[in-house]
Protein backbone atom coordinates (compact mmCIF):
# COMPACT_ATOMS: atom_id res chain seq x y z
CA UNK A 1 0.00 0.00 0.00
CA UNK A 2 1.65 3.34 -1.23
CA UNK A 3 0.92 6.54 0.23
CA UNK A 4 -1.21 7.28 -3.28
CA UNK A 5 -3.61 4.63 -3.39
CA UNK A 6 -7.09 5.00 -2.07
CA UNK A 7 -8.38 3.26 0.57
CA UNK A 8 -12.02 2.22 0.63
CA UNK A 9 -13.83 0.63 4.16
CA UNK A 10 -16.36 -1.42 3.38
CA UNK A 11 -18.99 -1.89 6.65
CA UNK A 12 -21.80 -4.48 6.35
CA UNK A 13 -22.89 -7.01 8.48
CA UNK A 14 -23.71 -9.55 5.34
CA UNK A 15 -20.23 -10.63 5.23
CA UNK A 16 -20.63 -11.94 1.22
CA UNK A 17 -22.05 -8.24 0.52
CA UNK A 18 -19.14 -7.04 1.60
CA UNK A 19 -16.22 -9.09 0.56
CA UNK A 20 -17.55 -8.82 -3.32
CA UNK A 21 -18.15 -5.24 -3.20
CA UNK A 22 -14.44 -4.94 -1.89
CA UNK A 23 -13.08 -7.62 -4.71
CA UNK A 24 -15.01 -5.28 -7.22
CA UNK A 25 -13.38 -2.26 -5.54
CA UNK A 26 -10.06 -4.05 -5.77
CA UNK A 27 -10.16 -4.80 -8.92
CA UNK A 28 -10.87 -1.21 -10.07
CA UNK A 29 -7.60 -0.35 -8.54
CA UNK A 30 -9.01 1.02 -5.14
CA UNK A 31 -7.29 -0.71 -1.73
CA UNK A 32 -10.35 -2.16 0.25
CA UNK A 33 -10.72 -3.63 3.54
CA UNK A 34 -14.32 -5.46 5.40
CA UNK A 35 -15.25 -4.85 8.50
CA UNK A 36 -18.62 -7.00 9.28
CA UNK A 37 -20.23 -4.48 12.33
CA UNK A 38 -19.48 -1.22 13.68
CA UNK A 39 -16.97 -2.44 16.46
CA UNK A 40 -14.79 -3.66 13.81
CA UNK A 41 -15.10 -1.05 11.62
CA UNK A 42 -14.06 2.14 14.16
CA UNK A 43 -11.23 0.27 15.11
CA UNK A 44 -9.70 -0.76 11.38
CA UNK A 45 -10.80 3.32 10.14
CA UNK A 46 -8.37 3.97 12.98
CA UNK A 47 -5.34 1.00 11.60
CA UNK A 48 -6.54 1.86 7.81
CA UNK A 49 -6.78 5.11 8.01
CA UNK A 50 -9.67 4.77 4.53
CA UNK A 51 -10.15 8.29 2.06
CA UNK A 52 -13.92 6.54 1.76
CA UNK A 53 -15.96 4.79 4.11
CA UNK A 54 -19.10 2.53 2.33
CA UNK A 55 -20.93 1.99 5.55
CA UNK A 56 -24.69 -0.68 5.60
CA UNK A 57 -27.42 1.26 7.82
CA UNK A 58 -28.93 -1.35 9.36
CA UNK A 59 -26.81 -3.59 11.32
CA UNK A 60 -26.89 -5.12 14.81
CA UNK A 61 -25.22 -3.39 17.51
CA UNK A 62 -23.94 -0.01 16.20
CA UNK A 63 -25.85 0.37 13.57
CA UNK A 64 -25.21 3.07 10.43
CA UNK A 65 -26.69 5.99 12.22
CA UNK A 66 -24.79 5.17 15.75
CA UNK A 67 -21.61 4.54 13.66
CA UNK A 68 -21.85 7.65 11.77
CA UNK A 69 -21.84 9.88 14.70
CA UNK A 70 -18.99 8.07 15.90
CA UNK A 71 -16.91 8.87 12.66
CA UNK A 72 -18.35 12.55 12.13
CA UNK A 73 -16.88 12.61 15.98
CA UNK A 74 -13.39 11.34 15.80
CA UNK A 75 -12.43 12.20 11.80
CA UNK A 76 -14.91 15.24 11.16
CA UNK A 77 -14.83 15.56 7.73
CA UNK A 78 -11.98 13.98 6.70
CA UNK A 79 -13.06 10.54 5.18
CA UNK A 80 -15.74 10.43 2.89
CA UNK A 81 -19.28 8.78 4.20
CA UNK A 82 -21.44 6.38 2.21
CA UNK A 83 -24.41 5.26 3.45
CA UNK A 84 -25.40 2.17 1.65
CA UNK A 85 -29.18 0.50 2.30
CA UNK A 86 -31.25 -2.21 0.99
CA UNK A 87 -34.03 -0.88 3.44
CA UNK A 88 -36.82 1.46 2.54
CA UNK A 89 -35.56 5.17 2.47
CA UNK A 90 -38.26 6.71 4.40
CA UNK A 91 -37.61 4.57 7.35
CA UNK A 92 -36.60 7.34 10.57
CA UNK A 93 -32.89 5.67 11.20
CA UNK A 94 -32.17 5.43 7.39
CA UNK A 95 -33.41 8.71 6.66
CA UNK A 96 -31.75 10.69 9.78
CA UNK A 97 -28.34 8.44 8.70
CA UNK A 98 -28.52 9.77 4.82
CA UNK A 99 -28.68 13.05 6.39
CA UNK A 100 -25.63 12.87 8.72
CA UNK A 101 -23.38 11.34 5.35
CA UNK A 102 -21.68 12.80 2.34
CA UNK A 103 -23.92 10.17 0.18
CA UNK A 104 -25.89 7.42 0.24
CA UNK A 105 -26.74 4.49 -1.87
CA UNK A 106 -29.03 2.18 -2.20
CA UNK A 107 -28.55 -2.02 -2.96
CA UNK A 108 -27.88 -3.00 -5.20
CA UNK A 109 -25.08 -0.53 -6.23
CA UNK A 110 -24.20 0.49 -9.21
CA UNK A 111 -20.65 0.93 -9.73
CA UNK A 112 -20.83 3.50 -11.80
CA UNK A 113 -22.21 5.88 -9.99
CA UNK A 114 -20.16 4.91 -6.77
CA UNK A 115 -16.84 5.62 -8.72
CA UNK A 116 -18.00 9.26 -9.28
CA UNK A 117 -18.31 9.59 -5.47
CA UNK A 118 -15.25 7.64 -4.46
CA UNK A 119 -11.73 9.81 -4.08
CA UNK A 120 -10.47 9.92 -7.62
CA UNK A 121 -7.64 7.20 -8.42
CA UNK A 122 -3.73 8.74 -9.00
CA UNK A 123 -2.75 8.53 -12.46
Amino acid sequence: MSDNDVRVLVVDDLEDAAEALAGVLALNGYVARTAHDGASALRLAKEFLPHCILLDVKMPGIDGLELTHRLRSSYGDDIVLVAVTGCRTDEPRVSETFELVDHYLTKPIDFAKLETILPPRPA
